[in-house]
């Protein structure tokens, strides 16, 4: 085996490791019938729209204003989002229609 192959394997057993760790760890920690610490149970209730909120950031921290499509694209994706999330409360769906509607937007009508 070359350098490169033990290297790869080496990178995907760690990924692997790291998956089992991440999903097996919450039953070792918190175990059924034992009491779940308060601050566990807040983060669990706020730290999924703290994710959400940062995904936007981030998603939107390079639109310029300025450029030639003036950010509608977007604007016009996170109403698709929006709308379809309140009119039926899926968040696969509305994520997944959001993205569509945008990467239509960009590479077909403001390309």
């Amino acid at each position: 085996m070359d350098g490169e192959m033990v290297r790869g394997i080496c990178i995907a057993g760690a990924l692997a490791a790291a998956t089992l760790i991440t999903r097996f760890l919450p039953f070792f920690l918190f175990p059924a019938g034992k009491n779940i610490p308060k601050y566990v149970e807040y983060l669990g209730k706020t730290l999924p729209f703290a994710t959400i909120g940062m995904l936007v950031v981030y998603c939107l921290k390079d639109v310029r204003m300025s450029a030639a499509s003036h950010g509608l694209p977007e604007l016009i994706s996170i109403a698709v989002i929006v709308v379809l999330h309140w009119w039926k409360g899926n968040s696969l769906l509305s994520i997944g229609a959001g993205t569509a509607v945008y990467m239509a937007l960009v590479q077909r009508v403001f390309a």
